[in-house]
């Protein structure tokens, strides 16, 4: 059974981060933007995404924590993956909240804010990576 869920969380995880990583690369091009019809376009395309990885997170989350407690894993790389794990949830809520901004038409930052933004999930999953599979502390 453990491989089956280790297995499904890590499809839900990729799944999860492959909108993260496309959803602020969606803001890039929204800060350029001028024309309302490519802006309303690209805010359908953002909007989408953005709820179809909300509901990827969650099973991803929910299959880790059936690791966690359900085959009893342990480890100081556990808690450092933990911590990133709740800064990937906050950098997810945050896609939110600039989404939001979009919206309403209030965003304040430049395409190039958005385009060193888009690097921080790429951070993290690396490092979530390196500290599940080499385990080094």
């Amino acid at each position: 059974m453990y491989l089956w869920i280790k297995a499904f969380h890590i499809i839900f995880i990729a799944s999860w981060f492959a909108g993260l990583f496309y959803l602020p690369r969606l803001y890039v091009n929204l800060a350029q933007e001028s024309d309302a019809a490519a802006t309303t376009r690209l805010l359908g395309m953002a909007r989408r995404l953005y709820r179809f990885t909300s509901i990827l997170a969650i099973p991803a989350l929910l299959l880790g924590i059936w690791l966690w407690l359900g085959f009893d894993i342990k480890g100081g790389w556990l808690h450092a993956k933990l911590a990133l794990v709740v800064l990937a949830i906050g950098y997810h809520h945050a896609c939110g909240a600039i989404l939001k901004k979009f919206e309403a038409g209030v965003n304040r930052r430049s395409h190039t804010w958005f385009r060193w933004f888009n690097e921080v999930p790429v951070v993290l999953l690396a490092l979530i990576v390196i500290l599940v599979v080499v385990k080094p502390f």
